[in-house]
């Protein structure tokens, strides 16, 4: 057991190390406003992020639990705080969730109701080309319903980027320098001599 753990966090500290170093091959541009993607740890399912302020993203989750016979939606708000660059950050927030049985008695032969209650979470992402890949701690706290009253569940998600951020894109920025540059000529043309738009 000791020589899986050894290898498994010797594991972790080459992937860290590669993903930083990777880092300065990708350009700015990596960030997202969309990404959909798989969800594999103490449930399963289906993660879509959608970026809905500048670090503010709302992600809404379908999983399927090994342990329990229920399914679960969640939908969360989460902040965004990057580390290095926009490609590495770490999140949080929270939400609701919502969950049907498969079968509504448990291993006790005691019968409970679909769960529904309140969600956080808690986790770091790394961006690299269209692939988006995150690490989170997602504790579930069941108001009514469920097996359990809390289900503490973390998980590694994999997804792949649908919609970049625009205003990163290569094109975007070539287009705003020659507009800055057509409305600078234009200045000068008409004898402007205070430029009070000293940002551009």
């Amino acid at each position: 057991m000791l020589r899986v753990l050894g290898s498994m966090k010797t594991t972790t500290r080459i992937f860290v190390i590669s993903a930083l170093a990777l880092l300065p091959l990708f350009p700015a541009a990596q960030s997202y406003n969309t990404a959909l993607g798989i969800r594999l740890g103490t449930d399963w399912g289906i993660s879509v992020q959608q970026r809905v302020g500048k670090l503010t993203t709302l992600e809404g989750i379908v999983q399927s639990s090994r342990q329990r016979e229920e399914a679960i939606v969640s939908l969360l708000g989460e902040q965004h705080f990057p580390l290095i660059s926009r490609r590495l950050n770490v999140y949080a927030g929270g939400g609701l969730h919502y969950g049907w049985l498969n079968e509504e008695v448990s291993d006790s032969g005691e019968k409970y109701k679909n769960p529904f209650g309140l969600t956080g979470i808690a986790g770091a992402e790394l961006s690299l080309g269209r692939f988006n890949l995150s690490y989170d701690f997602k504790p579930a706290i069941n108001i009514t319903g469920g097996k359990h009253t809390i289900y503490p569940q973390t998980a590694i998600s994999l997804r792949y980027v649908l919609v970049k951020r625009p205003w990163l894109n290569a094109d975007a920025k070539n287009k705003r320098q020659k507009q800055r540059e057509r409305d600078r000529r234009r200045r000068q043309k008409d004898g402007e001599r205070f430029n009070w738009r000293f940002w551009e």
